[in-house]
């Protein structure tokens, strides 16, 4: 087992409609550095709206679109916004840590 994980599943509280298929849930991988370009660092670890909506599209599953994430339930995109910003940390930082 990894001692980070690299992909994080998130269930979503209101789902999201595109056509047809009904979304409820998304797995978010580790951004690698070219995921966080056009961005501060400052931004994504403030869990900037707009920093979010810059990076999820690029490393989420499905991808999401920028007015999908727009009209997305806020405590859906804070979930995420913790799962990016949590991606970010050094291992040392995430083993001092409290888990679920």
């Amino acid at each position: 087992m990894s001692d980070k994980q690299t992909e994080k599943t998130i269930q979503l509280d209101t789902l999201i409609m595109r056509g047809k298929t009904e979304i409820t849930e998304i797995v978010l991988r580790k951004p690698q550095s070219g995921a966080l370009r056009g961005t501060r660092l400052q931004a994504i670890m403030d869990m900037d709206v707009n920093a979010m909506m810059t990076v999820i599209p690029r490393i989420s599953s499905p991808a999401l679109t920028a007015q999908e994430i727009a009209e997305m339930d806020p405590a859906d995109l804070t979930a995420m916004s913790v799962e990016v910003v949590t991606f970010l940390l050094k291992k040392s930082v995430l083993a001092g840590l409290p888990t679920a």
